[in-house]
């Protein structure tokens, strides 16, 4: 056996040509959302806790986790990452199923979401199953796209992948995580390459299963009704989307400030949780809601461009999926948030507190950097035309008919 040198042996000058743009976004986004947990939760945390600082302490331990497997994936060869993919795989789908034993799998609301670990912490598996899902279909279509025979490329495989994750997250009563994971998987399909005649067969898998699931479960019913009558309900369902309205108000153009003045803010419950944003809309006022929005859009824009620079299909897969599945889940929440979508799960990347999604969200944004090493700046011109070429010449989806 040859010599393997863990980590990539590149020269000086290519460690420079990393992302800087995105790194900074990455970092802002970090601590904005480390500061909005600090700030909104400390009422709840003593009150539940007693302690003021417990949320954010967690929190900032769960970011150290993060902060690592984001090294691990900025600095560890591509080609690495993707032979331990089938580890990763096969890791995942067991960590889903031990989330449903009773003992291992914590219930909350009849919902087995978490694995219990020690000191108190858990881990929510549906959020591993993002990372893996978007990675495997990464590679899955780069080896599709690597057939010369148009005829002889089958998604059915990647499709069976996508329905048995989704299965068991439905099986954990993640619905709206379900939701979220299928419709984003779809579009990324469609942006891979699928073919015309397996969209309209997974589209109309998703609408039928999607009624089936809504009118299977009363409480999710019930969502969708109190999204249509907003005005019904305030004590039920609607009373955390109306809180968070008011709570958006209350902030005006400036803001209300920060600290205990969040009246408004401390009334929805769990808001350090899915509603944050209403805390950091309430605290910072229009004027922060266009300066969230403009880190997220740069977060966008130079992920997207990192994406379309890498000449390795594979990385430009997976880290177009990660920073499109980061920039859609906040999208999302804020959506939810703002009253404009009915009340889901989706938790707020960098911003809501969980540990699994701080981690995850970093270590998607780890492997976005690496990929940004792949690839000179001076070759964006070149690959973004021949992606759009190639995208164009495919009998998978004609974009001239569009």
């Amino acid at each position: 056996m040859g010599s393997y040198s863990f980590f990539a042996e590149r020269p000086l000058e290519q460690y420079r040509k990393s992302d800087t743009g995105f790194l900074i976004s990455v970092i802002l986004l970090l601590g904005l959302g480390l500061f909005t947990l600090y700030f909104c939760s400390q009422s709840a945390a003593y009150r539940l806790k007693g302690d003021s600082f417990y949320f954010v302490k967690r929190q900032f331990v769960c970011a150290i986790v993060g902060i690592v497997g984001f090294i691990f994936l900025a600095m560890a060869p591509v080609d690495f990452i993707r032979k331990i993919l089938p580890v990763i795989w096969v890791a995942t789908i067991f960590l889903c199923v031990l989330t449903l034993i009773p003992g291992l799998g914590i219930e909350k609301n009849g919902a087995r979401r978490w694995l219990r670990l020690p000191m108190g912490f858990t881990l929510q598996a549906s959020e591993i199953v993002k990372f893996t899902l978007i990675m495997y279909l990464a590679n899955f279509f780069d080896k599709q796209s690597s057939i010369s025979v148009i005829e002889e490329r089958n998604v059915g495989k990647g499709v069976f992948n996508l329905v048995m994750f989704c299965g068991l997250v439905i099986a954990e009563k993640d619905f709206s995580t379900t939701v979220f994971i299928f419709v984003f998987c779809c579009i990324f399909f469609a942006i891979c390459g699928m073919k015309c005649k397996w969209m309209i067969f997974v589209g109309f898998l998703a609408v039928v299963l999607g009624i089936y699931f809504v009118l299977s479960e009363e409480y999710r019913l019930e969502r969708i009704i109190s999204f249509l009558n907003p005005t019904e309900g305030l004590h039920d369902g609607n009373y955390q989307a109306m809180a968070s309205k008011r709570a958006i108000s209350a902030g005006g153009f400036w803001g209300a400030g920060i600290g205990t003045s969040l009246v408004q803010s401390n009334r929805i419950p769990e808001v350090q949780a899915d509603y944050i944003f209403a805390s950091w809309a309430e605290a910072m006022g229009l004027v922060g809601i266009i300066v969230y929005f403009c880190i997220l859009g740069f977060f966008a824009w130079k992920g997207f461009k990192i994406s379309l620079s890498c000449k390795d299909r594979f990385a430009a897969y997976t880290s177009l999926g990660f920073v499109a599945m980061i920039v859609c889940q906040s999208l999302v929440n804020c959506g939810v948030v703002c009253g404009g979508l009915p009340s889901t799960g989706i938790p707020l990347p960098f911003f809501s507190l969980g540990g699994s999604s701080i981690i995850v969200t970093l270590c998607m944004c780890g492997f976005v950097i690496n990929a940004s090493r792949l690839n000179s700046d001076e070759d964006i011109k070149e690959s973004t035309e021949s992606v759009v070429k190639n995208i164009n010449e495919s009998e998978y989806i004609d974009l001239s008919s569009i």
